[in-house]
């Protein structure tokens, strides 16, 4: 799925600054402590792939949110690894940071 960047107001960067950084950190978290689905060198080497990419994908949503943007590239490369890495729950979460500033908080 492509996701378009959705720009932020230097308000709502302000009040919602916090749970942003919440989400992101957590979901880097949360990747970095999964285990690889099954033994094996080509398990763990897609497994790392995948982690790889969810963090990727995350410095880009920080990247994206310090220029007062929801990054679209970043936001999609995040929900894909977080799939792959059997983690649909988080990915959800991830996808709501798209229109955070509309979400009451």
């Amino acid at each position: 799925m492509t996701y378009s960047d959705q720009p932020i107001s230097a308000d709502d960067r302000a009040r919602l600054d916090q749970i942003f950084m919440q989400v992101v950190l957590d979901v880097q978290a949360q990747a970095q402590q999964t285990q690889p689905p099954q033994a094996g060198n080509l398990a763990a080497m897609f497994h790392k792939e995948q982690v790889s990419e969810v963090l990727q994908g995350c410095a880009m949503l920080i990247a994206g949110w310090n220029q007062g943007r929801i990054e679209g590239a970043g936001l999609g490369r995040t929900v894909k690894g977080l799939k792959a890495l059997e983690l649909p729950e988080l990915a959800g979460r991830v996808e709501k940071l798209r229109n955070i500033a509309e979400q009451e908080v």
